[in-house]
């Protein structure tokens, strides 16, 4: 079996404001197996589990703020998504000064660290999205990345982004082989330079060996933002297509 592929939702952010539950059901009708939340649109926990069950889609994970992972805030946050039947928080960012040496690198780890273990405690997990600056040298010569991932739990998911990391010069595949076991969640991003709006299969990214790379990831997640002279559906769509042609389903 394929892995299941979901997509993020900040991948089609403009329908989702327009229209939330109306997005998810032609998601669904596109043949994804799920969804990774990039924001709820007012819409309760039970109310948005029974739309995913409504239209056999899962949340398999959410890009979930730093800001909601703190003291004062991650009671709440883990009561939404034990409600919503989200078992991953992904912080999808972080701000400059968590990374900007390594020692800010290792206060960061810590500080997921502790998280992690709050969370796991109520059945849940937790991780961090790679973006360009995670893979760019400290003035140790170190990446952030590679400092979080070497500090932080083997539980603790590392979701690498194929075309973040290429933006940064890295490997669209190495850092996966790296850290064996830690990718459960992978975003696959074509990149395309200089033409925008390039899907799965029309890029540069070389997906035969980011998926063997990722063979034991537990989702592939779609991410599309440029969308050239096709709408952010479209893209949706033919990025699904072709993920499912090189998977060869």
């Amino acid at each position: 079996m394929p892995t299941p592929v979901a997509l993020q939702l900040w991948s089609v952010r403009e329908d989702c404001a327009h229209d939330f539950l109306g997005t998810l059901t032609a998601v669904a009708e596109m043949g994804y197996d799920g969804v990774e939340f990039a924001g709820y649109h007012g819409v309760s926990a039970p109310a948005l589990s029974k739309a995913l069950s409504d239209r056999g889609l899962t949340a398999p994970s959410a890009h979930t703020a730093w800001a909601s992972l703190q003291p004062d805030t991650i009671e709440a946050t883990i009561l939404f998504h034990k409600t919503l039947g989200c078992p991953l928080l992904i912080v999808p960012g972080i701000a400059p000064e968590m990374r900007a040496t390594k020692d800010a690198c290792l206060e960061t780890a810590d500080r997921f660290t502790s998280v992690m273990e709050h969370l796991r405690a109520e059945g849940l997990r937790c991780g961090y999205h790679c973006h360009a600056a995670d893979m760019q040298p400290l003035p140790t010569g170190e990446r952030p990345w590679d400092v979080i991932a070497q500090n932080t739990p083997d539980d603790f998911v590392l979701q690498y982004d194929t075309a973040n990391g290429m933006s940064a010069g890295a490997s669209p595949f190495q850092p996966i082989l790296d850290y064996p076991g830690r990718t459960k969640s992978l975003h696959v991003k074509e990149h395309s330079a200089p033409e925008a709006g390039a899907v799965i299969g029309e890029g540069e990214v070389p997906w035969s060996d980011v998926l063997a790379a990722a063979k034991d990831a537990e989702w592939l997640v779609v991410e599309h933002e440029q969308y050239g002279s096709r709408t952010p559906l479209e893209g949706a769509r033919l990025c699904l297509e072709g993920l499912r042609a090189l998977q060869g389903s």
